[in-house]
């Protein structure tokens, strides 16, 4: 007889049940179910789980379970460090903490990061708070101004370590690192455990507890149906993107992202789209905190249908209603594209990811269903078929386009010198 689990077997306060219960919630996912009892029990964790787990309510429920208890020590600066890469998922993970700490009145939530006003932020952290979430650059701007005071510090997260350290904050993390206690629990959540996160793992934790929730069966997606445009080139990429976004059809697109390698694509496309009629918005990591904001929440009002953005800037986007997800450029790791299909499979939500590809793709989509144990069904469009007939898979057919001529706009760089011509990455 099978045991099911809820939220009320791992023994958390009654008032973090109450908000979790609120929230619609009924059974831990795995990651929790895992990383929840170790957290509680004060172990130093190093996890691996993608976005779209349920992670961050395994390490804020537990985090919160802890701050119930008061601290000894006197003091106005944060008892919990959350480290993340963007000013986005610092919003998100803002929201989350407010969300199950509704009914813990004593406990308070700032968010630092860069893109927001100093006089606000200084305001926050002027007064009384627990929990501290920043992004590491402006929060390093705050400890060299000697802003923060750590001395109470008890626990330190750091979130999607991997997009952190590729983002180049391996330095920023360890000048915070060097600022805070030692004597402290450490969690490290990564969407991979390779390399540099696994040396910087090494430093920060103490005797840690892995926790592998498994990459290929958090992969399989079950619920996205995933398809494979082989394209010809970019014009030919512009009409199927064109041809995709307004089809009526079965597959009519209620809200996408569509993913771009680099940020004057990203506004590039979107130009183009709008002038194609379509409702979108570009979102990449030159804007600032206020137009992006802004941005997100058109996206989630419905105002916008077509979001083109980064891989960077779309970390920690959380908008229920995206239907599909398109790789209008693959992303460089297979570990970012299934992030990215994950965009749709919110809250168990049905989805579809189509994806194009250029013969010198090939290796990279082997490894992409390599990793994720699936073959990704080859598709082609009536009227917009590529020239190139190497593909010897079976290919689902879908209705024909209606006539239109596209200008051309920037697909994926081949080379690092075509990237810097093309436009910076994120």
């Amino acid at each position: 007889m099978w045991l099911i689990m809820t939220f009320y077997n791992l023994s958390l306060h009654p008032q973090i049940l109450k908000a979790v219960t609120e929230a619609g919630y009924l059974e831990p996912t795995s990651i929790q179910l895992e990383a929840i009892p170790k957290i509680m029990e004060g172990f130093d964790i190093r996890a691996s789980a993608q976005t779209g787990t349920g992670k961050t309510a395994a390490f804020l429920l537990p985090t919160l379970n802890h701050l119930v208890t008061k601290n000894p020590k006197q003091g106005k600066g944060p008892r919990v460090l959350i480290l993340v890469p963007t000013r986005e998922l610092a919003m998100q993970i803002t929201t989350q903490a407010l969300k199950y700490s509704k009914y813990l009145n004593q406990i308070k939530t700032v968010c630092i990061s860069g893109g927001v006003s100093y006089q606000g932020q200084m305001r926050d952290i002027s007064r009384p708070y627990d929990i501290l979430i920043a992004t590491p650059g402006r929060l390093i701007e705050y400890i060299e101004k000697r802003k923060i005071d750590f001395s109470r510090l008890e626990i330190l997260i750091l979130d999607e370590a991997d997009r952190m350290l590729d983002m180049g904050f391996v330095e920023p993390v360890e000048q915070i690192v060097a600022a805070i206690p030692s004597s402290r629990q450490t969690l490290l959540f990564s969407a991979t455990m390779q390399g540099s996160v696994i040396k910087l793992s090494e430093k920060l934790l103490n005797k840690p507890i892995d926790i592998n929730v498994n990459a290929k069966s958090i992969s399989k997606n079950e619920n996205i149906t995933q398809k494979l445009h082989y394209v010809d080139d970019l014009n030919h990429k512009n009409r199927l993107l064109d041809h995709i976004l307004s089809n009526n059809g079965d597959d009519c697109i209620d809200c996408a992202i569509v993913f771009t390698a680099t940020k004057r694509h990203a506004d590039q496309l979107a130009n183009e789209l709008h002038d194609k009629n379509h409702s979108v918005a570009a979102l990449h990591g030159d804007m600032n905190q206020r137009q992006r904001t802004r941005t997100i929440s058109q996206l989630r009002n419905g105002k916008i249908r077509v979001l083109v953005a980064t891989d960077v800037a779309a970390r920690g986007i959380d908008v229920q209603l995206i239907t599909h997800v398109i790789n209008f450029d693959l992303p460089n790791t297979v570990e970012d594209y299934v992030h990215r299909i994950g965009r749709t499979d919110r809250a168990g939500a049905k989805g579809i990811a189509l994806s194009f590809a250029a013969g010198r793709d090939t290796p990279l989509v082997k490894k992409i269903e390599k990793f994720t144990g699936q073959q990704i069904d080859v598709s082609e469009i009536e009227g917009l078929e590529p020239r190139a007939k190497s593909q010897s898979r079976p290919k689902q057919r879908a209705a024909s386009p209606r006539n239109s001529v596209n200008r051309q706009f920037g697909g994926r760089p081949k080379s690092q010198q075509q990237q810097k011509r093309n436009g910076r990455r994120g």
